[in-house]
């Protein structure tokens, strides 16, 4: 009988998400339909050919497709019912964009492929990543070859070309190149034989050479310094660059420098992207060249390079000439000591800062505390700051906690995976209550005990706004999560997991081993203590 039971209490669910192929497909018929064919929902409108009705139809169910998908792969325990909703909703919603846009005059009959309102973006990175050849290629690119097209943009990411298919990409990209102000390459030669690939590069440089380029993504294409020289003669041909995308692209020391040599000017390069290569302190001193040729730099991303102190403190002096800096992101390098301080000089002069992400550069204590002073005078707008990882004791929050409490913009703040303990943590929190615009703090893997803990629950939890509290990977009795876990008890989504803390933690510290002797009395007497200590005072 129980076993009767059990059965019957069994939940059944059914999976609605992804639709069938065939139900894909009846929704494309569908819509061809409503594009061409006289009816109410289109009386207002001009229709579509039965060719273009077609081709956008099956624009339309791809990208609502791919949106509802990557919803539902963050809900993936759900029954798919929401993505139904969203993917429906998306159909309609370019459904009617096309409709709208529409011409009603022969002269603008021409209705194109792209996905936005102003019909310039030509975007082929949706759906499934696969290899094209020149069949697909002349059926793929046939709106890139209508006369009178508008595209201004074009992303061929996420598709590999192979010789065959650049061949067919090259007379048309020397069409458009004229018109042409982003491109998108990256990820677009994967899984191709090296010498493969370098001949498909080569062909798409040369098409674009001459081109007034405002933006290219050259990322995810495993470059080296064969690739960055096989795009020489459209790098060479850049003076209006603003935008550069040189990301996971295998680039050494020598692709840096070929980098450096093919770039002739940068003058008006806001972004640069390094993110994620091989470059190493040679590497990175030739990038600081081009860096120090792009007074107008707002955004530059430069980390998991392996730079070391060398090419820190020549990034870093390069930097010094780029004060209109709105976003720097160093993370995962080892600058170390000398070129935290190294660093901590360009910050000095860096007005604009919004953004500064130097975790895990192996600051230390002077290090960190030299660019706390820095950004303390400097940075008046600055919203989020990233230095977990580096070593920081609490002998350093002092310096760092004044530098935090001059932040009144400050929405995220990031001092993980450091040495903060309960005394650090304290001094803090007690600024973090003066940040009114303040969303999230990552205070995980510092040590932190009872005391601590508890003092930052209560500085953010009344906090109008705030999001999210990580408090994880530290030593917090089982008495004091009880205590964060009550105070969040009526907002528990703003704290973060607590699944590695470890209530019985020691530290390697023989100092720290004494003060854990003490018991937990010790947490409320340091607490108390530190209560009224002055933010910024010396030790």
């Amino acid at each position: 009988m129980d076993s009767t039971l059990n059965s019957e209490r069994r939940p059944f669910s059914i999976k609605l998400w992804p639709p069938s192929q065939n139900t894909r497909q009846v929704l494309v018929d569908r819509m061809i339909n409503n594009l061409s064919t006289k009816s109410l929902f289109t009386e207002k409108y001009a229709l579509l050919s039965k060719e273009e009705a077609e081709q956008n139809a099956k624009r339309i169910e791809d990208v609502a497709f791919a949106t509802a998908d990557q919803n539902y792969e963050k809900e993936p325990d759900g029954d798919g019912s929401s993505a139904v909703q969203l993917y429906a909703r998306e159909c309609s919603k370019l459904l009617m964009e096309v409709l709208k846009k529409k011409p009603r005059s022969k002269e603008d009959s021409k209705v194109t492929s792209d996905t936005t309102p102003t019909q310039t973006l030509f975007d082929i990175s949706k759906g499934v990543r696969a290899f094209i050849e020149a069949e697909e290629a002349e059926k793929l690119l046939k709106p890139l070859m209508e006369p009178g097209n508008t595209y201004t943009k074009i992303c061929f990411s996420n598709r590999s070309f192979g010789l065959g298919a650049a061949h067919v990409v090259g007379p048309i990209l020397v069409s458009l190149k004229n018109q042409l102000k982003e491109v998108d390459l990256s990820d677009f030669i994967a899984g191709r034989p090296e010498a493969e690939a370098l001949e498909v590069m080569n062909i798409f440089a040369a098409a674009l050479e001459g081109s007034a380029l405002e933006s290219l993504d050259l990322s995810n294409n495993a470059l080296g310094e064969k690739g960055v020289r096989a795009f020489g003669a459209l790098l060479k041909s850049q003076s209006c660059l603003e935008e550069l995308y040189l990301i996971n692209d295998g680039i050494s020391e020598e692709a840096a420098r070929a980098v450096c040599e093919l770039i002739p000017s940068t003058k008006k390069l806001r972004v640069l992207h390094f993110h994620n290569n091989m470059t190493g302190d040679e590497g990175a001193i030739a990038i600081s060249e081009v860096v120090k040729r792009s007074p107008l730099l707002e955004d530059f991303r430069c980390s998991s390079t392996r730079v070391g102190s060398e090419g820190g403190i020549a990034l870093s002096e390069a930097l010094e000439t780029c004060t209109h800096l709105k976003k720097l992101d160093l993370r995962d390098n080892m600058f170390g000591v000398e070129g935290g301080v190294a660093l901590s000089k360009a910050l000095s002069k860096h007005e604009s800062l919004k953004e500064v992400y130097l975790s895990y550069l192996n600051l230390e204590d002077e290090g960190a505390v030299a660019i706390a002073n820095a950004l303390k005078e400097s940075a008046p707008s600055l919203e989020v700051l990233d230095i977990a990882g580096n070593e920081i004791k609490a002998k350093s929050v002092p310096a760092i906690a004044a530098c935090i409490a001059a932040k009144t913009l400050l929405t995220k703040l990031n001092l993980g995976e450091n040495e903060l303990k309960d005394e650090g943590t304290i001094q803090i929190s007690k600024v973090l209550e003066g940040l009114p615009q303040l969303k999230e703090v990552d205070m995980n893997t510092n040590l932190i005990r009872r005391a601590g803990a508890r003092v930052l629950a209560q500085a953010l939890v009344q906090k109008p706004g705030f999001k999210l509290l990580n408090i994880n990977g530290n030593f917090i009795s089982d008495e004091g999560i009880d205590e964060v876990k009550d105070a969040f008890k009526k907002s528990p989504d703003m704290l973060g997991s607590l699944d590695e803390n470890d209530p019985e933690g020691e530290d390697d510290d023989g100092d720290d081993d004494k003060e854990s002797e003490k018991g937990e009395g010790n947490e409320d007497e340091l607490e108390s203590k530190l209560k009224n200590l002055e933010v910024g005072q010396e030790e």
